[in-house]
């Protein structure tokens, strides 16, 4: 349950993110309250940042324009700071195996 609205995650197969050497984590523009709630209900293994302000989300261009409500975009962001990735036409269902092909693209260790 988020606010009023509920919310049903299904068991997915492995995606194999565990098998590569990086460091993952989701950004939301919700209060950190929220985003507590949130993982815990869904027990997550992984951070959720909080930008209410939403200034890291226009930085990075998931919030633009009139649009107000981020765009759901993934970022991959090298060992060295840059950007060298972006997932714009994220698919939930296979997002997690999605970004394990992508990282294996771009050439990611494995541990």
């Amino acid at each position: 349950m988020l606010g009023d609205k509920q919310f049903e995650v299904e068991a997915s197969p492995g995606s194999g993110l565990d098998k590569f050497q990086v460091a993952f984590f989701a950004a939301s523009c919700d209060d950190a309250v929220t985003m507590k709630k949130f993982a815990e209900s869904l027990k997550l293994d992984y951070p959720i940042l909080s930008d209410p302000g939403k200034q890291v989300a226009t930085a990075y261009g998931v919030v633009h324009g009139i649009r107000q409500v981020p765009e759901r975009w993934t970022y991959f962001i090298a060992a060295d700071g840059t950007v060298a990735a972006i997932d714009k036409e994220v698919k939930t269902k296979t997002h997690g195996a999605d970004i394990a092909k992508k990282l294996a693209e771009l050439g990611v260790p494995k541990k």
